[in-house]
Formats: C-alpha cells, sequence, structure tokens
C-alpha cells in the first residue's frame, strides 16, 4: 500500500539530505512525497509584508526544484508551503503521513555544539515515526541499530527496524545496557556475582524482546549486544556510527510531554551518528 513521506524542507544543506534520503526510500517503496517548507509568521512591523511575499516566493521556487530532482527518480511529489511556526507546522501535518523526515546540522563532535531543540521537538511531539538525517555522508554505511529497554514503545521500535533490516538485506543490532546502582559510601564493593548477574538478566531480557524476528524474518541476521553502561545513547551512537539506520523509540507521554523525549532518546538525537528513526 502506498504510503506518503512528507519531508521538512529549508535551504540547509541537511536539509537536501532529508529530501535525497526520503526519496530513495520512498522509491524503493513506491511511497508519495510531499515536500513542506513553513516560513515565519508575520509580527506587524511595518513593511514586513512584502519581505514576507518574497519568502513565500523563493520558498516556492526552492520546493519547486527540489521536487523536480525526486520526480527524476520516478517518485510522485506534491509541494506546500505555509506559514507559522515550524515546530508546531511540522507536527500537525504529521497526523497524515506515516513517516516524518527532517535533516541535522549535526556532523560529528569536530563540527561543534550538538543540534538544538527544534529536531528533538518535532520528533517528540510528531504523529508518526519521524527519520532525523544528519549532513554527513552515509553511502558506505550497511546495518541497522536499535535500541531495546523492554518497553512497548521499545518493541515498536524493532519491529519498524527489523522490517527495514529485512527490506535492504542488512544485518540488525539490538542494543541493551544496563548500570548496576551506585554504591553508598560504606561499601567498597559489589556483593559477588551481582555484576554478573546483571549482565545475564539484560542479555535474557533482550533475547525476549528480539524473540520473534527470526520467525518473522527467518532471511534475517540478528546480532544482540548487552553493555553496561551508564550512557546508553553513547552505545548506540558508538555502533551507528558504522551503521546506516538506527531506530529508537520516544517515552514522551499525555500534553505536557507530548514536547519531550526520554533522556536516551534525547541524546542520541543530539549527536545523531546516522540516520535515526524515532519510533513513538
Amino acid at each position: 500500500m502506498q504510503e506518503k513521506i512528507i519531508v521538512g524542507v529549508t535551504d540547509a544543506a541537511a536539509s537536501r539530505r532529508a529530501v535525497s534520503w526520503a526519496a530513495h526510500r520512498a522509491a524503493q517503496r513506491g511511497d508519495q512525497l510531499e515536500l513542506i517548507s513553513i516560513v515565519g509568521g508575520a509580527l506587524g512591523v511595518v513593511g514586513e509584508g512584502d519581505v514576507i511575499d518574497d519568502a513565500m516566493a523563493m520558498t516556492h521556487e526552492m520546493l519547486d526544484r527540489d521536487a523536480e530532482q525526486v520526480r527524476v527518480r520516478g517518485v510522485q511529489v506534491e509541494t506546500r508551503v505555509e506559514r507559522g511556526k515550524p515546530v508546531e507546522r511540522l507536527i500537525i501535518a504529521s497526523q497524515d503521513a506515516a513517516l516524518l523526515a527532517i535533516g541535522s546540522d549535526y556532523r560529528g563532535p569536530e563540527s561543534g555544539p550538538a543540534r538544538g531543540p527544534h529536531g528533538i521537538r518535532i520528533a517528540a511531539g510528531a504523529h508518526c515515526p519521524v527519520a532525523v538525517v544528519p549532513d554527513l555522508d552515509l553511502t558506505d554505511r550497511t546495518g541497522v541499530i536499535v535500541g531495546v529497554d523492554g518497553s512497548e514503545t521499545s518493541e515498536r521500535a524493532i519491529a519498524f527496524a527489523a522490517a527495514e533490516a529485512d527490506r535492504s538485506g542488512e544485518p540488525l543490532t539490538a542494543v541493551s545496557t544496563w548500570s548496576p546502582v551506585a554504591l553508598p559510601l560504606s561499601v567498597r564493593s559489589y556483593p559477588d556475582d551481582y555484576l554478573q548477574n546483571m549482565q545475564q538478566l539484560t542479555e535474557e531480557s533482550l533475547a525476549i524482546s528480539v524473540a520473534g524476528i527470526s520467525q518473522m524474518y527467518p532471511d534475517l541476521h540478528l546480532r544482540r549486544v548487552v553493555e553496561s553502561s551508564a550512557d546508553p545513547a553513547a552505545v548506540i551512537n558508538r555502533l551507528a556510527a558504522q551503521a546506516r539506520l538506527t531506530v529508537i523509540g520516544s517515552h514522551g507521554y499525555g500534553r505536557i510531554a507530548r514536547f519531550l523525549l526520554g533522556s536516551t532518546s534525547q541524546q542520541v538525537l543530539a549527536r545523531v551518528a546516522t540516520t535515526t528513526v524515532v519510533v513513538r
């Protein structure tokens, strides 16, 4: 069944990578694309109308150029320009999409600070999975990484990642981490076998979480990774540095948490190492 992928478009290089990534995915799956760009709302300043009119016209031209590049790949594409707040407008647009793709200008630790809050807020508030595409050359990357913590959201992330890996014929790496409780000042060491038991319990939990994958996708190569770490995001992004795709779950709930991600998801996106899909 044909699905719709929405791409939030700006004039940044990372946005062009997001368009290219979404167009490639749509061409493989037979999906359609909608390119959306948001022009900021009016502030009521004298002479502002002409500025906004020019911005709207230039944005339409930009989307038309991007759309032509997409059509060359045989993908059905539409364009839309709206006025308002980009985060809010993209979240609303995501209600009618199977996937929302946005670009990230983060290019690794050497490129400067971690990305700002806008992409994180979009990923947290969207009504569909969100693909965050970094401004990196991923041409030679292969494999799919999925973060697993035993939650229902994690199960949806596993399902998305497994289907993606099977479709592309790439290996899937399922990752879980554990961290021991902090030792009281009066205690010098952990009890015998405590750390070993923590590792074993996490391995067993991960095995249960991915138990159905081999039956559903018998040809899929599945690798399980369990590590002790107080920073799960760092483990995920380290493995993602050689991968084509990472899939993580978002644990935002309710109206207040709608614009929040779980700490691990937020940290993964803050220093995104490859195209990363956030599943709610």
